[in-house]
């Protein structure tokens, strides 16, 4: 063990990183530890347990740190708070099972083992070396997931059967890209000539272990669970929307939270849409007009620096005004995500040495022209002053938290609420005046809006209003829910189909992005009123996204007090 007797909540904190990075050498390549570059996870159920074993051992040395003097200092006392309740949280899923059926269209170990390669260094012969021996421990990781399922599979512990169907689809774009060639293929073709044979030789085996997994989950793994449900009840719901949020949920009031900004949000698109096309007989009719007739970006490379030049823009106006910003926090790349990927746009922080920069990810699905409208808040969200302003600032504190603190112990609706309340910000400073940007933020807004109705209703199968333009009183089924956002959104076909297939894989997350920024606006609202003509929203800013994750409940405490 890396603490000693006289450890303190951080020091326990950051020793669980340590010992997480020997078991998860996914978590520490995007930690940047260049010793992870070679390995990758166990996925089997030895190797979810070791970790679970890991976590309760950390807790029970958490408990004994804060016993000792200095525990309950406020720097002490926040990660305390956090480190207890996240390791809680994730014993919880792992004890219900739900690592032996973690299927889905994104976030799955599948997709973990892909990912990894897009953030492992690639400049050198040594790193290329590292990646032909992380290639060949694709079939291994992939097997050990395969593992867990079929263990899952014999406790009847099912998936659900539309993401499984999808999972298959994925599989096997990654598996022929064309002419052949994998994904891990495609892949290695700029590695070295030194090491080319080594390099082809480890990503064919790479894809032939992905084309294994996709057959034995199209021909075993899908009729099994044909018939089972798509949806997860409350007690499943209840304990993922725990993980998600980091903290206990009122369902029914956030379902009802969900279904006041959709009514609010409808009427400010209205309003927005009308100086777009007058007469439009809904605000998606208008976004329609503009998906033909408004401002585009043509081209890939194009739509790439163009976002790229959003985010610049956004640094050099929001430094020093709103937000105090170091050198290396302001550098941030746009990039097109690779094929295969879910429809929506993502994010990856910085190596804990800024050696990689935060970047930004485009899924294309096939384009090559862009509406402007659908990009401008959504570079908001994923860059600046977004997520890439809260995850780099954590990795640039790191040192005055924990390295906990500042990576793996992120709460999701804490990192999505603040990258909503972003879109929000640039809103209130007047970068969204021009009708198109605003109107393509205000459905952005009524997306997240959307995802907590349809998300908590179908899982719940709850009563949809009396006063819902949309099936009142009928309970909610994903057909319908699919349906209803379809009707109530700009994105296309292919992504309102990602997005269903999103909520039925991963339940509980999607929500955390309107309940995310509701507890940072509470927050804020809190710290001005407690300040009054004193409130210095710069310094309230920098305050809050120099603490550190915490869950929301945590959360709307701790920016109250800034």
């Amino acid at each position: 063990m890396s603490e000693t007797n006289s450890a303190l909540p951080r020091q326990v904190a950051d020793a669980y990183v340590d010992e997480l990075v020997a078991l998860d050498p996914v978590t520490g390549t995007f930690l940047g530890v260049k010793e992870s570059s070679s390995r990758l996870p166990d996925f089997s159920p030895a190797g979810q347990e070791a970790l679970a074993e890991l976590q309760r051992a950390t807790l029970a040395r958490l408990e004994e740190a804060e016993r000792r003097p200095g525990a309950d200092s406020a720097v002490e006392r926040r990660c305390a708070r956090l480190l207890r309740e996240r390791l809680t949280a994730e014993l919880a899923v792992h004890e219900a099972d739900e690592g032996l059926r973690s299927v889905g269209n994104m976030a799955t170990p599948a997709h973990a083992v892909r990912e990894v390669f897009t953030v492992t260094p690639a400049q050198t012969d040594e790193d290329w070396a590292a990646i032909a021996e992380r290639l060949r421990a694709v079939p291994a990781a992939l097997a050990g997931y395969r593992q867990s399922l079929a263990l899952g599979l014999e406790r009847e512990l099912y998936a659900a059967p539309r993401p499984t169907a999808t999972f298959v689809g994925q599989l096997t774009e990654w598996a022929d890209t064309g002419e052949g060639r994998g994904w891990f293929e495609d892949f290695v073709s700029p590695g070295p000539d030194a090491l080319r044979a080594e390099l082809d030789e480890a990503a064919r085996a790479a894809t032939a272990a992905l084309a294994e997994l996709r057959d034995w989950m199209r021909d075993v793994y899908a009729p099994a669970i044909e018939g089972a449900p798509d949806t997860v009840g409350r007690e499943r719901y209840a304990r993922r929307a725990r993980y998600f949020n980091g903290t206990d949920l009122d369902l029914d009031e956030a379902y009802a939270y969900g279904w006041s900004e959709y009514h609010r949000l409808l009427g400010e698109m209205r309003k927005e849409a009308e100086k777009i096309l007058p007469g439009a007989e809904t605000p998606w009719v208008a976004l329609a007009h503009l998906d033909e007739h408004g401002r585009h970006v043509e081209g890939v490379d194009e739509v790439r620096d163009w976002l790229q030049g959003v985010m610049d823009r956004a640094i050099d106006s929001l430094d020093g005004t709103h937000f105090d910003l170091a050198e290396r926090v302001r550098r941030v790349e746009s990039r097109i995500a690779p094929p295969g990927s879910a429809a929506a746009p993502y994010y990856t922080p910085p190596s804990e040495d800024f050696s990689r920069p935060g970047c930004t990810w485009l899924p294309t699905m096939g384009l090559t022209r862009f509406p402007v409208y659908d990009l401008v808040s959504t570079w908001y969200h994923e860059g600046v002053p977004g997520h890439h302003l809260q995850l780099a600032q954590w990795v640039h504190v790191a040192e005055d938290l924990s390295r906990y603190q500042a990576s793996v112990g992120m709460v999701s609706a804490n990192a999505e609420g603040w990258a909503l309340y972003a879109e929000r910000l640039m809103d209130e400073l007047g970068f969204l005046t021009d009708a198109e940007e605003r109107l393509g933020y205000l459905d952005a807004q009524m997306m997240r809006a959307l995802r907590v109705i349809v998300d908590i209703g179908m899982h719940l199968e709850l009563e949809i209003p009396a006063d819902s333009p949309f099936h009142p009183g009928e309970r909610w089924t994903p057909e319908l829910a699919q349906e209803f956002f379809g009707a109530h959104s700009s994105r296309p076909a292919d992504f309102v189909e990602s997005e269903m297939t999103r909520y039925l894989s991963i339940p509980g997350q999607a929500i955390g992005y309107k309940l995310g920024e509701r507890a940072w606006l509470l927050g804020r609202e809190n710290a001005r009123e407690r300040h009054g003509d004193a409130f210095d929203l710069k310094a309230w800013h920098m305050a809050a996204l120099s603490q550190g994750s915490l869950g929301l409940d945590d959360l709307v405490e701790e920016l109250s007090a800034l």
